[in-house]
């Protein structure tokens, strides 16, 4: 959804890059684009010359002019208001003391409260709570079995005594008021400790919703009262957020929609106008489309710096630690990487969702967004249809994979034989990379290479890096002018020539004599004699 706000900001702190100091035009222009890039982005008016206001105060004081880097900081001070827009600080809910909590969704029609009271049951099932969902949404045709579908969805309950109405024609007869007390009063006594209420919407706002939905606040004594907006519906978002906290003086803010390609920044002005912060977000259909808001978080995403610590949690909360601590031991034990490992691990990434959504959370995934938009998920799949059609013997060793196995693995998954190629060829090259980097680098007897660090003391040639190696193999060293030093060099390469054959004939290079070694004094992987025979 910010993805153009996202461009045109990260597009303007390019040009500071580099400069050792910022002239008062300097800031003076940076400011005046980001004025336009967020005016663009539908932020409302005042928050937009409240923010710049901010932005250049802080921009033209020691702040900017003794630091360092003067450019960075700048970048620095714009990421700090941003999350000052936004709220400032992550806030969760406030249960009560006394359960059941109750919690109050309102909102217009359309704006996808009745989705989002299935995530928020799910949400906080997964947390050890036990939510009841109460449907007193009955004006809207099927909002009830609507809602009971995400219930049943989420495997949560749903406390639904009157059915509402199915058609436009029918009047609506139910007392949303008396369901919304029925349910609270069979929340306790079932020992539900959250109660969700699902209020009934409109398309604008009147004076009869509103009554509705205070009087519901008020005969329930919600705790939590949420306001639902649609991220998409532009600048009309801060006039309707202003009328329901006069009306119902909601405690929290839901975003919907973010997965929209609408541009969205009114959804920024409305924490900034009412003074409620952003509780949720709402990405998609499924009930796992659903997050906590963290502004500092959604700050760095606009600002194309990638949101780490959300994609730590998402691994966390998917990832099978058993599976993991498996792998982590066949790595360390520097056993072969096999197309088995592959497939298990491939399924543990499509358990945190859409290999797109996480993907963008990477910093700099802004640079690579055609691509992002390219990226089709159901890849994966094929890739697992493949591995699934090999047999036990060709996933642990696909080395023995010919030309007709090939053949048949494509049939049999549906693709052309080029796929399967193209999957062997890249899991070759993954294999070799973790085998050797669980080998240390290739460092024999040394500690292992970083990446970009070069050999650590120790390593494998005196310490050298590989690649230190490879330059100088091609190389010969040029010949002295002197005909005695000449000749000398000639009897040490020599030498040097015949301590190495040595060496190979009698094995000492590997730290051992050349013998009969059986597949018993091997480190193999359970299984994998029958390989060698």
């Amino acid at each position: 959804m910010f993805n153009s706000l996202s461009d045109r900001l990260t597009a303007t702190f390019k040009n500071l890059r580099g400069k050792g100091k910022l002239t008062e035009a300097d800031i003076d222009g940076t400011a005046r684009e980001i004025r336009r890039a967020l005016l663009d982005a539908d932020v409302a008016v005042p928050v937009v010359r409240e923010f710049i206001r901010r932005v250049k105060e802080r921009a033209m004081g020691q702040e900017v002019s003794q630091a360092l880097n003067p450019g960075q900081q700048v970048v620095k001070i714009v990421n700090e208001e941003l999350v000052g827009i936004l709220g400032g600080q992550t806030r969760e809910l406030a249960f009560a003391k006394q359960p059941p909590t109750v919690i109050m969704l309102a909102g217009l029609q359309g704006a996808g409260k009745t989705t989002l009271a299935g995530k928020l049951a799910h949400h906080l099932k997964n947390q050890g709570h036990a939510p009841l969902l109460v449907a007193c949404d009955l004006q809207r045709p099927n909002a009830v079995k609507q809602l009971q579908v995400g219930g049943e969805r989420a495997g949560v309950q749903v406390f639904a005594p009157h059915p509402g109405i199915s058609s436009e024609a029918e009047v609506p007869t139910g007392d949303p008021v008396a369901v919304a007390q029925q349910g609270v009063a069979h929340a306790k006594d079932k020992l539900h400790d959250v109660v969700i209420i699902d209020t009934a919407g409109r398309l604008g706002v009147d004076s009869e919703l509103m009554k509705q939905a205070a009087d519901i606040k008020a005969a329930t004594g919600a705790h939590e009262t949420l306001f639902v907006i649609d991220a998409m519906i532009g600048q009309d978002a801060v006039n309707t957020a202003q009328a329901f906290n006069e009306g119902v003086d909601f405690t929290g803010v839901v975003l919907t929609k973010l997965d929209g390609d609408a541009r969205g920044g009114a959804a920024l002005s409305v924490a900034q106008v009412t003074g409620k912060p952003v509780m949720y977000a709402s990405t998609g259909e499924g009930l796992k489309d659903f997050e906590v808001f963290h502004p500092d978080r959604m700050a760095r995403r606009i600002l194309d710096m990638g949101d780490i610590l959300s994609l730590i949690e998402q691994a966390e909360a998917t990832w099978d630690k058993a599976e993991a601590e498996k792998m982590a031991k066949k790595f360390a034990d520097q056993e072969d990487f096999t197309l088995e490992d592959f497939r298990a691990q491939m399924q543990q990434l499509k358990k945190m969702g859409s290999m797109k959504k996480l993907l963008g959370m990477m910093p700099g995934a802004a640079g690579m967004r055609q691509q992002l938009e390219q990226f089709d998920d159901k890849q994966i799949d094929r890739i697992e249809a493949i591995i699934n059609s090999m047999t036990p013997h060709e996933r642990n060793a696909p080395k023995i994979i010919n030309g007709s196995r090939r053949a048949r693995i494509a049939k049999g998954s549906g693709v052309h034989v080029s796929e399967v190629n193209q999957l062997l060829e890249r899991f070759a090259q993954a294999a070799k990379m973790m085998k050797k980097m669980a080998a240390g680098g290739g460092a024999p007897g040394g500690m292992p290479a970083m990446p970009g660090m070069g050999g650590m003391p120790g390593a494998g040639a005196g310490g050298k890096s590989k690649r230190k190696q490879a330059k100088g193999k091609g190389k010969k060293k040029a010949k002295s002018g002197n005909p005695a030093k000449a000749a000398q060099e000639a009897r040490e390469a020599e030498l040097r020539r015949q301590e190495a054959a040595a060496k190979r004939m009698d094995g000492s290079s590997f730290g051992a004599q050349q013998e009969e070694i059986s597949p018993e004094d091997l480190s193999l992987p359970r299984g994998f004699e029958k390989y060698l025979k």
